[in-house]
């Protein structure tokens, strides 16, 4: 991938596109948007690939963590609100299964499973900043819980859960 040969992105695409699809999915919900996200994260991985640090963290990481910021700020891109603001409303309100928050088709990692290890309190905060995107300020008004908790809670979850993705190395 740092020689920019294009079997190295080949080799990437074929072994990582099903696991960020399914973070992607998570995120924006419905596959058509998916797709074009799955895309735009591509191309900035192969673009970026010789700022990825191995010393400050695994490949495979710094991959989801480009995924999961891109299809954040897909979903709060003006484009894409101005896009869900001019659907016609019909298939819009009809099409459940696109818009399902628990849509299981796309924990295509398992990670859902690797989620239930934690208590519920912590595994809401992990949905809301990981896959719905919201800042920790925002989690603390929707939660209505200070700051500061939501900090601490959100450390000690991801501390639980780096403990228990060892498992899946």
């Amino acid at each position: 991938m740092k020689d920019k040969n294009e079997a190295g992105f080949h080799y990437l695409y074929d072994h990582y596109s099903g696991a960020l699809y399914g973070v992607i999915f998570r995120i924006v919900q419905s596959k058509e948007y998916t797709e074009e996200v799955i895309q735009d994260v591509f191309v900035k991985i192969w673009n970026a690939i010789l700022q990825y640090d191995a010393s400050k963290g695994r490949f495979y990481t710094w991959m989801i963590n480009i995924a999961r910021n891109t299809a954040i700020d897909y979903l709060k891109s003006k484009g894409f609100q101005n896009e869900l603001k001019n659907q016609p409303l019909p298939d819009f309100v009809y099409n459940s299964t696109e818009l399902s928050t628990t849509n299981k088709t796309s924990d295509f990692i398992g990670f859902k499973n690797v989620l239930e290890g934690l208590e519920i309190d912590k595994q809401e905060l992990i949905d809301l900043a990981y896959y719905q995107g919201y800042t920790q300020n925002e989690i603390s008004e929707k939660l209505k819980i200070p700051l500061g908790t939501v900090k601490t809670k959100m450390r000690n979850a991801l501390i639980k859960l780096k403990d228990l993705l060892k498992d899946y190395q």
